[in-house]
């Protein structure tokens, strides 16, 4: 795996009112400062966007209706995995919280109709001036 990237599996808290999933927690190893958080809802599957990669921002993705392959690509020049690539599946089916750090490459595609994607982002997007590549 792509040095930095996690793929941490989320664990959905049931009872007879339905469930609770904690997507992301400012205790967690993996978070490093808020920035905002936004939804991505693609209509129909086979919608992509992609490819970009951030100088500073760091981005934690979950999928919360749908599924989604994602792709990812080290661009960092000083990283042990320049150049690796990776995909992931990630499902509302099985909860999970894609992390990925600066430096890396990433875009996904819906593979099925009505996929939801909440993001989260430790630097708020600045439109004048958007940290992307």
């Amino acid at each position: 795996m792509i040095k930095d990237v996690k793929l941490v599996a989320l664990l959905p808290r049931m009872d007879d009112r339905g469930y609770l999933i904690e997507i992301l927690r400012a205790s967690d190893e993996h978070f490093t400062k808020f920035g905002q958080v936004y939804l991505v809802g693609d209509m129909v599957k086979g919608t992509i966007r992609a490819f970009h990669k951030h100088k500073v921002l760091w981005d934690w993705f979950f999928i919360s209706h749908g599924t989604a392959k994602f792709a990812l690509a080290d661009d960092r020049k000083d990283s042990s995995t320049y150049k690796e690539i990776n995909t992931f599946v990630i499902s509302d089916r099985k909860p999970q919280l894609l992390v990925v750090p600066p430096g890396i490459y990433h875009g996904w595609m819906s593979l099925e109709d009505d996929t939801q994607m909440v993001s989260t982002a430790s630097e708020v997007y600045n439109r004048e001036n958007p940290d992307e590549e």
